[in-house]
């Protein structure tokens, strides 16, 4: 395991991504447990900070971080690996404790514990998602081939790569507007999803769906009948399971 980490984290200079990533993890984790015990009750558990009757949230001191690391991990030399290192979990406990109320901030509005706080949740997942495959050096294969077409040179090269990445980020915009937020995501980094995605029906209540589904004629009619079948059959399942995941991880929303 030892070796495993030197290789493919360490002399692969993703040490400081590695510690984002973890600190992200774990900061996500404890404020989500100190809201939970707030939100019990429990008497012996520090309660929110709140001088002088002000609430303040915790997204605040999350950018109090993230200004620091940031700050500070620009400033350093690239030599200092190890205090780069450091400075990127500092950055990295500050991001999670901004995307743990990214729902309030989308809102501007107190929504932590309601069903819309859940997108704090989602923000958080879909964050360490994308930094756990580039920790482990999967890159989104638009990069790769612009990082191709930069080594080779030539105006051909640019040219393909930048025709590819335009017409694979627009397929991950269809993508995510016709509900498959999580597919438009990882498509990034396997292009086939997009694909995929982008030609599978629209589920019955994304935008896209509301867009073209509700046009008159049988033809969207039956489109809008056959989404509204697959969102009952194969999403609401799996939407039910992750109902379930989140609110293990993340607590119950209020009713």
């Amino acid at each position: 395991m030892g070796d495993w980490f030197r290789h493919t984290v360490v002399d692969t200079g993703r040490l400081p991504l590695f510690c984002f990533f973890a600190a992200m993890v774990l900061g996500f984790l404890s404020i989500r447990f100190s809201t939970r015990m707030i939100r019990a009750g429990v008497r012996w558990w520090p309660g929110n900070v709140t001088p002088g009757g002000l609430h303040i949230h915790h997204s605040v001191f999350g950018l109090g971080l993230m200004l620091l690391g940031g700050i500070v991990g620009f400033a350093l030399p690239p030599d200092l690996a190890g205090w780069r290192a450091v400075a990127a979990a500092v950055f990295g406990l500050g991001a999670a404790l901004v995307l743990d109320e990214f729902a309030l901030i989308l809102r501007l509005r107190d929504v932590y514990w309601s069903r819309e706080g859940r997108e704090s949740v989602t923000a958080v997942f879909a964050a360490c998602a994308v930094t756990g495959l580039l920790v482990l050096g999967v890159l989104p294969e638009n990069l790769t081939d612009l990082i191709r077409a930069d080594d080779q040179g030539g105006l051909a090269g640019w040219a393909g790569a930048i025709g590819l990445a335009a017409l694979n980020l627009g397929l991950a915009v269809v993508t995510v507007l016709k509900g498959k937020l999580w597919t438009g995501l990882i498509g990034l980094f396997f292009p086939l999803l997009l694909y995929v995605g982008a030609i599978r029906l629209a589920r019955p209540a994304a935008p896209w769906a509301r867009w073209f589904y509700h046009r008159p004629g049988e033809r969207w009619a039956r489109r809008l009948e056959r989404a509204r079948r697959r969102e009952e059959r194969f999403h609401q399942p799996v939407a039910r399971l992750g109902d379930r995941l989140s609110a293990l991880v993340a607590g119950r929303p209020s009713s």
